[in-house]
C-alpha cells in the first residue's frame, strides 16, 4: 500500500491491517469498542499496544481452516512445550508468520471446521467460490477514516465465524453485548455500503461455533434492537475518538466523584 491510501477494499496481511496503514491513523471496530466503554483506555492502548496472547492462536487458526485463508498452521510434534527445544521451535513458527499447534488443538480445529461443513446455513454462507476472505476496507467519514477486515464478504451479505464457549441463545446474547459485537457488525455493514460492496439492508450473519465437543454451530443475525445500539455505541465512540485526538485527552468513566447505586435486579429486591 502507498502513504496516500484511497478508500475501498485491499487485499492485504492481517499484519499490515493491524499496523494500521492509514496516514493519520484511522479507528477500528476494536477500537471503537473500547472507546464505547473508556477513552482513557483507549489512550493508554494507543501508547501501549497490547502484546501477544498465543491464547488468540486458536481462534486465529480456526478461521483458517474454516475460511482457506490465513497464516500457516504447523504442529509441534513435541511431547511438553516447557522445553528448550520446544519453545525454540514455537518462537521460530511464530517470528516465521506462522501459528503453532500441539496435535491435539489442530485436530480439534479440523473437526469443528468437519462439523461446520455438515451445517446446511452455515456451509451455503461460506460456499467456496461464493465471496472472498478476509479482506480489508478502509473508508474516510468526514474528518475520520475508518477501517474493517471481514471474515467472509459476499455480494449480498457480510459474514462473521466466532468460536465460543456456547451458543445458548442467553450465552450469545450476553457475548454479542459485552463483546461489542453491536459495534463491529454496524461498522462492518456500513463500510460496505458506503463502498458499494454490498446493497442497503444486505445480510450481516454471525456463525458461532463451540470449542468443544460436539461443536455446536449456531448462525445468528442481530435483532432492530441490538442494530440500533450498534449504531448509538459507534457514534459514541466516534465522538470520543475526534475529541481525543483533538485535544490529547481522554476521559475515564468518570472525572469528578460519583455516587455509586446498586444494579437494578437488585435494587427491585430493596424497593
Amino acid at each position: 500500500m502507498t502513504d496516500a491510501i484511497e478508500p475501498g477494499m485491499y487485499d492485504i496481511p492481517a499484519e499490515l491491517y493491524h499496523s494500521d496503514p492509514v496516514p493519520g491513523g484511522s479507528l477500528s471496530a476494536s477500537g471503537a469498542k473500547v472507546l464505547a466503554d473508556c477513552p482513557a483506555r483507549f489512550g493508554y492502548l494507543l501508547d501501549h499496544p497490547q502484546p501477544f496472547k498465543p491464547a488468540f492462536e486458536f481462534g486465529t487458526a480456526a478461521h483458517t481452516v474454516v475460511l482457506g485463508d490465513g497464516p500457516e498452521l504447523v504442529v509441534v510434534e513435541e511431547e511438553r512445550w516447557d522445553t528448550n527445544a520446544a519453545k525454540a521451535k514455537v518462537k521460530a513458527i511464530r517470528a516465521a508468520g506462522g501459528i503453532p499447534l500441539k496435535q491435539a488443538d489442530y485436530q480439534r480445529i479440523c473437526d469443528m471446521a468437519e462439523v461446520l461443513a455438515a451445517n446446511s446455513e452455515a456451509s451455503e454462507i461460506l460456499t467456496p467460490g461464493s465471496g472472498v476472505a478476509e479482506q480489508s476496507i478502509f473508508w474516510p467519514d468526514g474528518p475520520l477514516w475508518w477501517r474493517s477486515r471481514f471474515d467472509w464478504l459476499r455480494d449480498d451479505l457480510i459474514a462473521d465465524y466466532k468460536t465460543t464457549q456456547s451458543v445458548h441463545p442467553d450465552k450469545l446474547s450476553k457475548a454479542v453485548h459485552e463483546l461489542g459485537y453491536t459495534i463491529q457488525e454496524h461498522i462492518y455493514r456500513r463500510g460496505a455500503v458506503e463502498l458499494g460492496l454490498i446493497p442497503e439492508g444486505a445480510s450481516f450473519k454471525f456463525i458461532f461455533q463451540e470449542k468443544q465437543p460436539p461443536y455446536l454451530v449456531q448462525v445468528a443475525e442481530l435483532d432492530p434492537v441490538a442494530r440500533y445500539a450498534g449504531l448509538r455505541l459507534t457514534h459514541l465512540a466516534a465522538g470520543r475518538y475526534l475529541y481525543g485526538r483533538e485535544t490529547g485527552h481522554w476521559p475515564a468513566y468518570s472525572e469528578t466523584s460519583t455516587v455509586i447505586g446498586l444494579p437494578p435486579y437488585i435494587e427491585r429486591q430493596y424497593a
